[in-house]
């Protein structure tokens, strides 16, 4: 099953994506389906208004999540990439929701800085509350995967030992344009990724390069809180980075960037400067 959070003459929606159309359900957006525990009957169920798939306007897949935790370092090939060692652990920051747009959405590149990196990610959508849960019973935790794109103004993130700041800079975060449950794949493990940027392959990878996958970080991460329908999980990035190349490339005015990952999807934003 697919779903998405679709704007509409009336506001926000959530909708199950068919293979031809989309049909509204009765929620207004992905993240308040969720937190109802019979989500995915609300969903199959659902006989609201239909609309052409080619004519949805996709909003952030959770306009509100209560988290966004974005986990750094965390493929193997980023890591030597970035002359690092393994870590031992999950490097944890955060995101704010003011940071998400839509799959199509633009995004803004800010005025007060020049070194705006991407960033390709696997975005975890848990479907249910998670506290002290095992890394075997993690993935009943998990709705399904979306595709996020971490943009980073590298400048300010290098300006402490904290990330933060780097990375929740407003309408710079694309997520979506769906979420896929995890029986949609033959195997959610190994899902390839690609980032490109004005049609040049940047990143490409598999998640199953992934040091601390879905359901390990599940597990970690529910022993310092409790994981909530509709938080998000950004599992980290691959090598190819902007930062990393010699010279760096930073994201341009109008230059269109394009995370894919294959069976989720892909989102497609056009990079616009701040105030244009």
């Amino acid at each position: 099953m697919r779903l998405a959070t679709i704007r509409t003459d009336a506001g926000f929606a959530a909708a199950r994506v068919d293979d031809t159309d989309a049909v509204e359900i009765d929620a207004p957006d992905v993240g308040v389906l969720l937190a109802d525990p019979d989500w995915r009957n609300r969903a199959e169920r659902a006989t609201g208004p239909r609309h052409d798939l080619i004519d949805l306007n996709y909003a952030p897949l959770i306009p509100r999540p209560e988290k966004i935790i974005c986990v750094g370092l965390n493929y193997r090939n980023h890591i030597l990439e970035m002359g690092r060692e393994l870590p031992d652990h999950p490097t944890l920051f955060a995101k704010y929701a003011s940071s998400l747009v839509g799959a199509f959405d633009d995004i803004v590149l800010p005025r007060v800085s020049t070194m705006v990196d991407w960033e390709a990610e696997l975005a975890v959508i848990i479907g249910a509350p998670a506290r002290h849960v095992s890394v075997e019973d993690a993935p009943r935790a998990i709705a399904g995967y979306s595709v996020l794109n971490d943009v980073s103004v590298r400048d300010y993130q290098n300006r402490t030992l904290q990330w933060l700041q780097g990375k929740t800079f407003e309408s710079s975060t694309p997520l979506g344009p769906e979420l896929v449950t995890l029986d949609e794949f033959d195997d959610p493990s190994s899902l390839e990724m690609t980032c490109e940027v004005e049609g040049q392959q940047m990143q490409q990878a598999l998640t199953s390069d992934l040091v601390f996958g879905p359901a390990a970080l599940i597990s970690y991460m529910s022993d310092i809180f409790t994981l909530m329908p509709g938080d998000v999980i950004a599992t980290g990035t691959p090598g190819g980075v902007g930062h990393a190349r010699t010279p760096p490339r930073y994201l341009q005015d109008g230059e269109v960037v394009v995370t894919r990952i294959a069976g989720v999807g892909e989102c497609r934003n056009r990079c616009r400067a701040e105030g244009s």
